[in-house]
């Protein structure tokens, strides 16, 4: 729903605009029900059918992986917003505007690391997906690297995916300090209940798959109170067109925007700005598009978004860009880095205050 939403705000900017010209885009949005089997399939059908030039997705990495050589064999550009397993972007007409995988796995190990949040960590990942084992993989041989502990590793798959009990014993009898949790936030919201129920209090630490946390319905917000996650885009922010983003999407939808959203809205402008570029008109066959923005995106194309400056892209469809990290505060996204530049004032005035006391 976040991905459906980014999307549509920024068809309505673009056409409002006018920075297309006579060209207009227009949104065809099915719902694949991150499935990865038979109802993405129908739902990459239904596009066809109704006329598909360009693909913002899929959504999931499973979804994703599912139709990537269809794309292909079709001959239609594909930038998925979220996406952001490794072999999503295996073929040449696919690129990425989330983080790999990989990058999110060692990102968060050298995060945690580098800020001494933890060294005895606790893992609970989703065999069953894609986003998860490839997340998980990484920050596992990264922690080793970095003299992280790993004193209990643990997993699920979508088949049970309600009960964490024995996890989170697990985690707490060998003395976690953090619990890491590269899944979606459906599951870390169960993950976040149970634990609170069992008296285990560790930090907790994921990457993108975790915002969305706030809009869970029958999930307690104070569970979530200062829970870390990597993501490229904090709605705090105090960039210009960050802030923009946020009061319009509120406006729009009643709702504060997330990661999800931003990502999305992010592609659809790169799109948009490509086409604009490269001069692509929409009686262009849909093969011929493809050719032409694969080449263009990543042959000294960059993009200023919402969830990173100056935004690149390789030919093997990486994006690069730099992660940020957030923590839950009273039911809201706050930069990471600005919680610890004030908690190092308050410490240091205390110091100050003290000394002038002495």
């Amino acid at each position: 729903t976040s991905v459906k939403h980014g999307i549509q705000l920024a068809v309505r900017d673009i056409n409002d605009s006018g920075m297309l010209g006579d060209t207009k885009l227009t949104m065809v949005f099915e719902d694949d029900e991150a499935d990865g089997g038979d109802k993405t399939l129908e739902a990459y059908s239904k596009l066809k059918e109704e006329g598909l030039d360009i693909m913002v997705g899929s959504v999931t990495s499973d979804s994703a992986l599912l139709v990537a050589d269809k794309t292909k064999e079709d001959g239609i550009f594909t930038l998925t917003p979220t996406a952001s397993n490794a072999q999503v972007i295996k073929n040449d007409n696919c690129f990425q505007v989330c983080f790999s995988d990989p990058n999110q796995g060692k990102a968060s190990a050298d995060y945690i690391s580098e800020n001494k949040l933890a060294s005895k960590i606790a893992i609970i990942h989703d065999r069953s997906s894609a986003y998860s084992l490839g997340i998980y993989n990484t920050f596992k041989s990264e922690a080793a690297e970095r003299g992280l502990e790993i004193v209990s590793d643990t997993t699920f798959t979508k088949d049970c995916n309600t009960d964490f009990s024995a996890q989170i014993k697990d985690a707490q009898e060998a003395g976690a300090e953090l619990m890491f949790l590269p899944i979606y936030y459906q599951e870390a919201g169960a993950i976040l209940t149970q634990a609170n129920a069992a008296n285990f209090k560790p930090k907790f630490f994921g990457c993108d798959g975790l915002d969305g946390i706030l809009s869970l319905e029958n999930f307690n917000m104070v569970l979530a109170n200062d829970v870390l996650l990597l993501t490229p885009f904090a709605a705090d922010s105090d960039a210009e067109n960050i802030r923009k983003f946020d009061i319009d999407f509120r406006e729009y939808f009643g709702i504060e925007p997330n990661q999800f959203a931003a990502d999305a809205y992010d592609a659809v402008m790169v799109v948009a700005e490509l086409i604009k570029r490269e001069g692509i008109t929409a009686s262009m066959p849909t093969s011929d598009m493809c050719d032409v923005l694969r080449s263009a995106i990543a042959n000294g194309f960059s993009y200023d978004g919402l969830t990173g400056s100056d935004m690149t892209w390789s030919a093997d469809g990486a994006v690069s860009k730099e992660p940020k990290a957030v923590i839950i505060k009273d039911g809201a996204y706050v930069d990471f880095e600005k919680v610890i530049a004030a908690e190092n004032a308050e410490t240091e005035t205390a110091a100050a205050d003290s000394k002038k006391a002495a």
